[in-house]
């Protein structure tokens, strides 16, 4: 992924993101608001061994002073050192309970000790943490560096060089580290649900998302209208609309297509249905037929044909009626509008759309409509509901594959594709129809508007 992808991803999960963060961030100042009060108070003690003062005793006993204090941070939470503090202060607890509230530390290499004691009542905090280190100091004194032979006394001293206070300020709960604490880990778990939700979401978004999948030319992008079901030949209701000017810019690199090839026959097609491709070839051909040229439009859904509804014309008889033998072509060609455009209805639903479309009778037909057409464009079923596209695209120049932005998924355009190759046919390019003009999966196409634009709900 670039860093545009991330920035589309941010842009695309920001509500998300932004909710965990706030739900982290209240987690963490509930728990500071519900925790209990806490007090710290903190004794040093600094340990020594006596020594004769020469040079060498003095190293020896400091590096003996150092290795005992490690020991002695282990000592500190033990009965040894705390049963005698419940009893001198009365304590009604056990030394283990008593060695939840109490910690040790020592920096490395030096010989001072660190006790920390934290208790709900800031005076006892303080006085536990003295009687501890006094303790301690005991402990070592009498019974883990007792004196031995004629010693009247420990060789080995541990003193208090910093007595524990009383603070004045609670431990915890901390209200702003927590907060920030929450918030953070609800930013990263936002953060999160949002790659994941990136991950597992296959659809196609963006031009670049095709471009990853199929090895074919993008010959145009047609930015959403939510209102397209209403008014599905933009061309001709709204020529200035940015949907119109989108089907022209793809009409221009269609006609790159078909340099020194003859009368081309496009198949327009897309891998489900509901992707745009009946709205996608009707247009096409009415921006083609605007240059002057001689354009056919042929419906070939024989299941879901679209072409006699979006034009508003009489399709009882057409294209299958054709095939069978029972009209001759020129007699159900139905001119369109002031333009040299001539449609061809799919007719009457047969039994056996494929053998139909992929019969001799077909590529007769098409045959004639080449000598007396400049472009022919076929309006086909979806690749991936039926064999009907795959078919006919053998018959032609190639297919025109409609990828609708966040509908038609990865594996799905994949799919299609191989279709098209499995049929020995030409995929000549993609049209990609649904491009949000706002958000972070628009693109150039979506935004080249003139000022209009369409925000995909």
């Amino acid at each position: 992924m670039q860093l545009r992808d991330y920035l589309a991803l941010f842009r695309r999960s920001w509500l998300l993101i932004v909710a965990c963060t706030v739900i982290g961030g209240s987690l963490g100042a509930m728990t500071a608001l519900l925790s209990p009060t806490l007090y710290q108070s903190t004794v040093q003690q600094f340990v020594s061994v006596r020594n004769s003062g020469a040079a060498w005793d003095l190293a020896q006993s400091t590096s003996y002073a150092r290795q005992a204090v490690t020991n002695y941070v282990r000592v500190v939470p033990t009965a040894i050192v705390l049963d005698p503090v419940i009893e001198d202060l009365g304590l009604d607890m056990t030394s283990g309970e008593l060695a939840g509230q109490v910690s040790a530390s020592a920096p490395l290499n030096t010989q001072v000790i660190t006790i920390t004691v934290t208790d709900e009542n800031p005076s006892q905090a303080a006085q536990l943490a003295n009687a501890i280190g006094e303790s301690l100091a005991t402990a070592v004194a009498t019974e883990l560096e007792a004196p031995t032979g004629t010693d009247a006394e420990s060789k080995v001293r541990v003193e208090t060089i910093s007595a524990a206070k009383v603070p004045t300020q609670p431990s915890s709960p901390n209200l702003q580290l927590d907060l920030a604490l929450g918030l953070l880990v609800g930013l990263a778990v936002g953060i999160g649900l949002a790659v994941l939700r990136s991950v597992l979401d296959t659809r196609v978004r963006t031009i670049q998302d095709v471009e990853g999948i199929v090895d074919a030319p993008i010959l145009g992008g047609i930015p959403f209208d939510p209102d397209s079901a209403e008014r599905p030949l933009i061309v001709q209701v709204a020529p200035r609309d940015p949907r119109a000017e989108a089907f022209r810019r793809v009409r221009t690199n269609v006609q790159f297509l078909s340099v020194d090839s003859g009368t081309p026959v496009f198949v327009v097609t897309s891998s489900a249905p509901a992707e745009g491709k009946s709205t996608t070839a009707a247009n096409l051909a009415l921006t083609l037929a605007e240059t002057g040229m001689r354009v056919a439009l042929v419906d070939a859904d024989l299941r879901k044909p679209r072409v006699a509804d979006n034009f508003h014309i009489e399709g009882g008889v057409g294209l299958t009626d054709v095939l069978a033998g029972r009209v001759p072509l020129s007699a159900v060609m139905q001119p369109w509008g002031r333009s040299k455009l001539f449609l061809l209805p799919a007719g009457t639903l047969p039994p056996n759309p494929a053998e139909l479309l992929g019969s001799r009778a077909m590529w007769q037909m098409l045959e004639e409509m080449r000598r007396a057409f400049d472009y022919v464009i076929i309006d086909a079923p979806p690749l991936l509901a039926v064999t009907d596209a795959a078919v006919l695209t053998r018959l032609t120049t190639g297919a025109i594959l409609v990828a609708a932005s966040g509908s038609t998924r990865k594996p799905q355009l994949a799919a299609a594709v191989n279709s098209i190759a499995s049929a020995d046919a030409k995929l000549l390019g993609v049209v990609m129809t649904k491009l949000p003009t706002k958000g972070p999966d628009s693109t150039a196409y979506g935004q080249y508007t003139y000022g209009v634009t369409h925000t995909a709900s």
